[in-house]
């Protein structure tokens, strides 16, 4: 399965976020597909489970062809919402519930399948035979067509691992948040043949304000001119260096910072600059 270099992540597209009008959904679309950025992430629970909806409308009125475009999703997460009688948040993934979400999902995306089913958090009661066989109905007929899991540790993967092949794992992973290069985590996906998509990929630099964000930006601000970008850009050519090959997943609505994603993916930064910046997240030199 083919992913676009940057996923636009849609989670802020409705009432989590921006609330976009259908029409406006609609143009975002289609600048994302104009811009080579052809790759949507959902998750059942977006909106308290209407945002699939919301973007399902909207596209079926861009007549782009379906083929052209990737969807992901996620299931697993029971949100307390209007629209679920809840008592507790909490984790399902029994095979009748597994099924039941996706086939939700298709209905709300005006879609006949998924490129990418996710399970969205772990849980400590998830069942690979129960998850296998789910995933291995909802194969054969058809309404998925690639299967993989989400914030899950190597052993966890390992454990899903056992009953059916997990093709991406989307962590979060970040300058700012990069323990998953340090912990083994992508080390195991690389092994495995696991892709990794990364959620939140600029992390904390432009939100935080502390002695750590200032020398990022210090650095940052040394390397502009070098490479014709902007920080966000190298903070995106950053982790797009990796050698697990990181598809980052980015949640801006603005059309000009979503082409500079995408242009960020043609940056190599040399192997000393990516260790300046590094170290400037850090605060130390590598051991």
């Amino acid at each position: 399965m083919r992913y676009s270099q940057v996923i636009a992540g849609t989670m802020t597209w409705g009432q989590w976020g921006k609330s976009l009008s259908t029409k406006a959904m609609c143009e975002l679309i289609e600048q994302c597909a104009q811009n080579n950025i052809t790759t949507f992430d959902h998750a059942d629970i977006y909106g308290g489970y209407t945002t699939e909806s919301e973007f399902g409308k909207a596209f079926l009125r861009t007549g782009i062809k379906r083929e052209d475009i990737q969807l992901i999703s996620k299931c697993g997460i029971q949100y307390l919402s209007e629209n679920r009688n809840n008592k507790v948040k909490h984790y399902d993934y029994n095979k009748d519930y597994i099924i039941w979400s996706a086939e939700e999902s298709l209905k709300h995306l005006n879609t006949e399948y998924i490129d990418l089913l996710l399970l969205h958090r772990p849980s400590p009661l998830m069942n690979p035979e129960d998850i296998a066989e789910a995933i291995t109905i909802l194969k054969k007929q058809g309404k998925i067509k690639s299967f993989g899991v989400s914030n899950f540790t190597p052993s966890q993967m390992e454990l899903i691992g056992l009953r059916m092949d997990v093709d991406v794992n989307q962590i979060e992973f970040s300058l700012t948040q990069h323990s998953a290069m340090l912990n083994g985590t992508l080390d195991y996906m690389k092994t495995n043949g696991i892709k990794p998509m990364a959620w939140s990929p600029l992390g904390t630099v432009f939100k935080d304000d502390n002695e750590k964000s200032r020398r990022i930006h210090k650095q940052l601000g040394a390397l502009l001119e070098k490479y014709n970008a902007t920080e966000d850009q190298l903070l995106l050519a950053w982790i797009m260096k990796h050698p697990a090959g990181i598809l980052p997943v980015v949640g801006t609505t603005n059309t000009k910072r979503l082409k500079q994603a995408i242009d960020a993916s043609k940056i190599d930064l040399e192997l000393e600059d990516w260790f300046l910046i590094l170290v400037a997240c850090q605060g130390h030199k590598v051991p």
